[in-house]
């Protein structure tokens, strides 16, 4: 093999070494992508119409007086579709957490990095409300790069500062809908409306998370998804030949060519045109194969259909597929492999949600305390001493009663009247459970004790009574 070959080859694969957003020498390289146009990014636009009234609709939701979703993580207080979470179901988080990375595994599998080019809020803001505000005010990606060149000169000066403060104002708006989702509306409300020194924490907050909004959207950008974010990092790990990927179409396309030159050197139906690679956000050559860089945006897809209509062939070239349909030039199917993750991902929502749905209103444990055996009462009756602590999850204040279900006997709630539990507070007590001695029958007995609120039982609840040992 000739050294200028070996050359060729070695930078035809240099690609491999870096990120396509760093150059040789370990420096940014800032992305100027062209604005794309096609049916994949209308589609787009109406996918990210329904996120932004989804996303800004959310908040002022209210479900029977609480939020429709809620993570306030300072006060480790959760509302997921009305329904508060305390620290003491944690259990459903574990699970919920072990069902999101199975979910993310098995739709990766299948469906390629399609949440990341779709609904992806990282993806849908910077593109569909960052990049659209840079297009307005600077114009188009050659536009950009010429102004970027330019020397500060009053245009320079007024477009940067005009789309800089755009920016930050955006961004501002997003923190403070980002920051509903954490402490509710009606707080937000007050760190709004009423003076700095009464909210200062929350008034930091929010500039804080502005702050990093800006940060993300005017400088570190598509840094995001190649950098930061590890599902990109995990996707040699998750994808294999029969995932779903936006892929170049080799078997078509090579060897490229100038269209001039097709008919007589017989290449195949890629002009090289860097239509692909101008328009991608990210600035990956997607006829490289798959990179991680790879958002699934769908952009190269639209700007390689329009040369194709443009030149009179037919659209596809780079499309939705599969390496190994790529391969057998097999167009793309919903395969068994495909049903099966999804069956796999619909039974574990159906699962979670049933968690959620018959998860209990009110929490309650009830242990013997610590340190005490029996007391005996008179020659007939022996009582132990129990501590209960209860978290209400409801939004009203329930004065809470403990009745002995499973033998005769009786429970004295130590101050006479029932726990009062407050509204998604938590409550403690401790009462005597009486029973006579004759229905003593082992040193350890199994006890079955009602919660009740009123009349309504709203819990029942196993522990253990200690009696002396009979012969």
């Amino acid at each position: 093999m000739s050294v200028a070959k070996e050359n060729i080859e070695k930078e035809e694969e240099s690609f491999r070494d870096r990120i396509a957003t760093v150059d040789k020498s370990g420096k940014r390289k800032w992305i100027f992508a062209q604005k794309p146009k096609g049916r994949f990014t209308n589609w787009r636009n109406y996918v990210s119409w329904l996120f932004f009234i989804v996303f800004l609709a959310i908040p002022f939701i209210q479900v029977n007086g609480r939020p429709l979703l809620l993570f306030n993580i300072p006060e480790a207080k959760f509302i997921l579709f009305g329904k508060v979470f305390w620290p003491q179901d944690f259990f459903i988080f574990g699970l919920t957490m072990v069902s999101f990375v199975i979910f993310i595994v098995l739709f990766t599998a299948a469906f390629g990095r399609l949440f990341c080019g779709w609904i992806c809020p990282q993806t849908i803001f910077m593109e569909m409300v960052f990049r659209k505000i840079e297009y307005l005010i600077e114009g188009s990606a050659s536009e950009q790069r010429l102004l970027a060149k330019a020397p500060w000169n009053t245009e320079k000066i007024t477009k940067k500062t005009t789309k800089h403060l755009v920016f930050f104002i955006m961004s501002f708006v997003i923190a403070n809908f980002f920051l509903a989702y954490i402490i509710g509306v009606k707080d937000l409300w007050k760190i709004i409306t009423e003076p700095v020194s009464e909210h200062f924490i929350g008034f930091l907050s929010l500039l804080i998370f502005s702050g990093i909004f800006y940060g993300v959207y005017a400088f570190f950008r598509e840094q995001v998804c190649t950098v930061v974010c590890p599902y990109g990092r995990l996707q040699g790990v998750l994808l294999d030949r029969n995932s779903m990927i936006v892929a170049y179409d080799y078997k078509r396309g090579e060897p490229r060519g100038k269209l001039k030159d097709k008919e007589t050197l017989s290449l195949g139906d890629c002009i090289d045109c860097l239509q692909c690679v101008n328009v991608c956000p990210t600035g990956i050559d997607i006829r490289n194969g798959t990179q991680l860089e790879c958002v699934n945006c769908t952009a190269c897809i639209d700007a390689c259909d329009n040369i194709m209509d443009k030149i009179g062939r037919p659209r596809g070239l780079i499309r939705y597929a599969s390496e190994n349909g790529i391969a057998g030039r097999e167009p793309l199917r919903y395969t068994t492999r495909m049903k099966l993750y999804t069956a796999l991902l619909l039974v574990l929502v159906v699962i979670l949600s049933s968690l959620l749905i018959t998860r209990k209103d009110v929490d309650a444990t009830i242990m013997r305390t610590p340190g005490m055996l029996y007391q005996e009462r008179g020659t007939d009756s022996i009582s132990n001493l129990y501590n209960i602590k209860v978290a209400n999850k409801t939004m009203n204040e329930i004065p809470l009663t403990v009745k002995l279900e499973s033998k005769p006997g009786k429970v004295e709630i130590i101050g006479g009247g029932p726990i009062i539990v407050k509204q998604e507070g938590q409550g403690s007590g401790s009462f005597f459970l009486v029973l006579p001695r004759e229905s003593i029958r082992d040193r350890k007995n199994i006890i079955q004790l009602g919660l009740y609120r009123g009349t309504e039982r709203i819990d029942l609840i196993k522990t253990t009574f200690l009696g002396p040992v009979t012969q």
